[in-house]
């Protein structure tokens, strides 16, 4: 799904600029060397953001001695 009609920045885009550490809309954008431009997506943006940052908080790395 299109994100940012503008940049033609997907959903997927800005889950993985997510994953790569980015917190905002305007960091995932650039991390696609791109800027924001109407600002319609920002909302939406920062919600996937949130969510892929949750959905990574919740995962928990199992190491040899807790295993």
């Amino acid at each position: 799904m299109i994100v940012c009609v503008c940049n033609r920045i997907t959903e997927s885009e800005v889950r993985k600029a997510a994953r790569a550490g980015c917190s905002t809309p305007e960091a995932a954008y650039g991390c696609m060397d791109c800027e924001v431009q109407c600002g319609c997506c920002l909302d939406y943006a920062q919600e996937i953001i949130d969510k892929e940052c949750a959905r990574g908080s919740r995962l928990r790395l199992v190491t040899a001695e807790a295993a």
